[in-house]
């Protein structure tokens, strides 16, 4: 029987009932909702946030029916049910109207769908008014509040900045009342991409527990190496039988491609919303990064001029708080996915590319926009062509169709770090064929491209020659450890100035 796959779909009731899979994470949540009362998670979009708060909902409510076969059945009281307030921020419209505005009109639906009216003339004072009512009309309350950060991130592009500042303070003070209600509230979970600065947001929430890298929740969202074969068992042998490879190789392809999210934990996870794809469509695809281009988070990249993310050093203060006024591109990275912890050494973080899917598309995404060209994939795929069939002048070409957009005035302002970047991008965008800035004994080489008979060492030189940058290859021996290897060894030297690759000479050891 073929299964039904929930893209897109964050309900749990229809979920279970339209027979859809679902990974069952029942076993985390019932530890949640068992040993804590207060919680903050933050994990990026597309990673089953909303579909975690529905299932606690669900749970909440006493649907008992719509849990048969899951782990939690038969573990809780289901007699015990409690009122819940659901607030998902994504229903809340801050473009079009103030967000006290806006938010004022969800509580009053929010109140209605329990048959309270609110009378309190202010925000602040109808979130506390509608807690105590719900309270003593039902017991004590769960509430349950998504994507709490729109209205902060939907707004940080520079000339927005005002607004964010604004919304921010409104939820400082709408979120100020939760800890005086402590007796009305039974359980308080508050989830979404980005946790901003304590000072901010949480100076008045200082009593949410933060899971957010906890190792005991690092598979609460995400699917594990096991989830992923129980699971989805049949399609992966059906997609190893359309590739014509093993099982076994088919996983590692799925690995490299969708896994490698770790939060904390020693075992890292799949990212769900590429697996559920995946599995629907048989092929594989950048389905994640598809869904929402990070346009402001590339712009950011830009103006710090960062486009090197193969280790990134970070101490777990920047991880864990976004100054709105001052944003870390570092802290942006890791809390909206694009990178994820790789080790941990005390109190810092080394930080990676998740997985290929994450590095291959922003790599292209922010070569696009540091070149102004439209599309890349095609230069880059002719660049492994050309150096395969040795036609060198074409290869040439290729990187000064990378640099032949750059407008000139903004060339100028990083010369040297404006030819690092696009090479380093091109090259790196080569994947398996390719390891850029390789350390050696006796120095850093720029690149080294390796095809099924060669491998191509490549330096090049801004403002100097082509014969000094293949001079200096020589020079500190940086081909030695290729050779003896039954493949040619190549090295190339790269001249470059005024925007432009002047000269490329070849020789073959």
């Amino acid at each position: 029987m073929i299964q039904k796959y929930p893209i897109g779909i964050q309900d749990f009731g229809e979920l279970r009932r339209g027979g859809y899979v679902y990974i069952d994470k029942t076993a985390h949540i019932f530890r949640l909702i068992d040993q804590g009362k207060y919680y903050f998670l933050s994990r990026p979009r597309r990673f089953g946030k909303s579909l975690m708060l529905s299932t606690m909902k669900e749970i909440f409510l006493g649907n008992q029916q719509l849990f048969k076969g899951l782990w939690i059945e038969d573990k809780i009281d289901w007699q015990r049910k409690s009122p819940v307030i659901h607030l998902s921020f994504a229903q809340v419209d801050t473009r079009d109207r103030s967000l006290t505005d806006s938010l004022s009109d969800q509580l009053v639906k929010l109140a209605g769908n329990f048959g309270i009216t609110l009378q309190a003339p202010t925000l602040k004072e109808k979130h506390a008014e509608l807690i105590e009512k719900v309270y003593q009309k039902e017991g004590q309350v769960a509430i349950l509040i998504d994507e709490y950060d729109k209205p902060i991130i939907d707004f940080l592009s520079q000339d927005e900045l005002p607004i964010a500042l604004e919304n921010r303070d409104i939820l400082k003070s709408f979120y100020s009342v939760i800890k005086d209600l402590d007796p009305y509230i039974r359980f308080f979970f508050l989830t979404g991409v980005s946790r901003f600065s304590k000072v901010s947001i949480f100076s008045d929430l200082n009593n949410l527990h933060d899971i957010t890298i906890h190792p005991q929740y690092a598979a609460l969202l995400g699917y594990t190496q096991a989830e992923l074969e129980q699971y989805f068992d049949r399609e992966i042998d059906l997609l190893a039988q359309n590739e014509g490879v093993s099982r076994h190789e088919m996983l590692e392809k799925i690995r490299t491609w969708y896994n490698g999210y770790l939060w904390g934990g020693k075992e890292t996870v799949y990212n769900p919303f590429s697996v559920l794809n995946l599995m629907s469509q048989q092929q594989f695809g950048n389905f994640w990064f598809a869904t929402g281009t990070p346009t402001f988070l590339v712009k950011k990249l830009r103006e710090k001029f960062t486009y090197n993310l193969e280790e990134v050093s970070a101490d777990e203060g920047i991880l864990s708080n976004l100054l709105i006024e001052n944003i870390s591109e570092t802290a942006l990275l890791f809390q909206t996915g694009y990178l994820t912890i790789k080790e941990r050494d005390m109190g810092t973080f080394i930080l990676r590319y998740p997985n290929q899917e994450v590095k291959d598309s922003l790599l292209q995404f922010m070569l696009r926009d540091f070149s102004g060209q439209e599309s890349v994939h095609p230069i880059v795929r002719n660049m492994v062509r050309y150096l395969k069939a040795r036609n060198y002048e074409q290869f040439q070409d290729a990187l000064n169709t990378l640099l032949a957009n750059i407008p000139y005035e903004q060339f100028m302002e990083r010369y040297e770090a404006f030819y690092h970047a696009i090479f380093f991008m091109a090259f790196s965008l080569m994947q398996t064929y390719t390891q850029t800035e390789v350390q050696t004994a006796k120095g850093r080489i720029d690149a080294v491209v390796h095809t099924p008979d060669a491998f191509f060492v490549i330096e090049f030189k801004v403002n100097g020659s082509a014969a000094e940058a293949l001079a200096q290859i020589k020079a500190k021996g940086y081909h030695q450890k290729y050779l003896h290897q039954n493949r040619e060894v190549v090295l190339i030297g790269l001249g470059c100035a005024e925007k432009e690759v002047k000269e490329l000479i070849t020789e073959s050891v």
